[in-house]
């Protein structure tokens, strides 16, 4: 059964659903603001967003309102969110996708991850000095009933980390909408910044890993202290989800440890990462399994080399959401 996410105050990509089904969930925030549409005609990544479209700049030690904080609104939070148990407890607290993606901003239990996405926000590309870059945890993006999520990585310096939300700004993103909406997943097959009218359907976009990282090579201890919020997430999809992507080997062995510790059974010995692997899940708590798909990411060196092309992506994808019943454009 479709469900509506209640509407929350913080981040750039709070999804939203249509009534009924596997709607298109779209970033909205600048209809709420009476912020003017995305600008029209071709995409130009240079060009920073209108100025009610901007990422808000981080403020250290400011997490904003986030739900559950006393009053229900601002307020100290609990853990501190530099404490490294700051994700496990907030993700377990979040009773929703929309209360999870509004704490996750607020996470800075990572000094190494913390210190290069504001460096980043600070320092900037040239051909982006106009923008204010979002410089926080970038949260997962997509319906709150989804029944296909694609996991990734964690977002790019001067893609998500800019933008704010997941595979945004940044070429692996333009690859992987490209795909999405050739199958009648997304609204449109470029992704520019929240408020470009971009939506899914069915699908919803995470990471295990929602800070930049230098070089994009996050530690497996940084990969560990983020588990908690890509756990809750799967965990919040479970009544829905029956398929997932995962880009890259990477987000494969962050992911697998995920199901397995949230009651989900995995083959044994543990299935390894291909590209095109198919793997059924058992679910206790179902009536069917989930099947993971694995598929190389879409990131720039994969796609100039070969490794990866558009035709290969679109297949892996077609296929889990055939599987994910959202019945794919042919």
């Amino acid at each position: 059964m479709a469900s509506r996410g209640a509407e929350v105050p913080t981040g750039p990509a709070v999804p939203r659903t249509a009534k009924g089904g596997h709607g298109l969930a779209a970033d909205d925030s600048a209809a709420r603001r009476g912020a003017p549409p995305g600008p029209p005609g071709g995409p130009d990544p240079h060009r920073p967003p209108p100025d009610g479209l901007r990422a808000t700049p981080p403020v250290p030690g400011d997490p904003g309102p986030v739900p559950g904080s006393p009053g229900g609104g601002p307020g100290p939070l609990r853990p501190s969110p530099d404490d490294p148990g700051f994700p496990a407890a907030r993700a377990a607290a979040a009773g929703s996708l929309a209360e999870l993606d509004a704490v996750v901003p607020a996470c800075r239990a990572c000094p190494r991850l913390v210190a290069w996405r504001e460096e980043v926000a600070r320092t900037k590309r040239a051909a982006f000095r106009d923008w204010t870059y979002w410089g926080r945890p970038v949260t997962g993006f997509g319906p709150p009933d989804a029944t296909l999520a694609v996991v990734g990585l964690a977002p790019a310096a001067h893609g998500g980390n800019r933008t704010g939300r997941a595979f945004t700004g940044d070429p692996s993103g333009d690859v992987l909408y490209a795909a999405l909406h050739s199958l009648g997943l997304a609204s449109r097959p470029v992704a520019e910044h929240p408020g470009d009218g971009l939506a899914l359907r069915g699908v919803r976009i995470t990471m295990p890993v929602h800070c930049a990282p230098p070089d994009n090579r996050p530690t497996t201890g940084e990969r560990d202290t983020c588990r908690p919020w890509l756990a809750r997430e799967l965990e919040l999809l479970r009544p829905t989800l029956r398929t997932i992507v995962v880009l890259g080997a990477f987000g494969w062995q962050a992911t697998l440890p995920v199901l397995g510790r949230a009651g989900w059974r995995l083959p044994r010995p543990r299935p390894a990462f291909g590209h095109g692997v198919e793997v059924p899940v058992e679910d206790p708590l179902g009536d069917r399994p989930v099947r993971l798909f694995g598929c190389y990411h879409p990131s720039r060196r994969n796609i100039f080399t070969g490794r990866l092309t558009p035709a290969m992506l679109r297949d892996v994808l077609g296929r889990a959401a055939a599987d994910a019943g959202l019945e794919p454009r042919t």
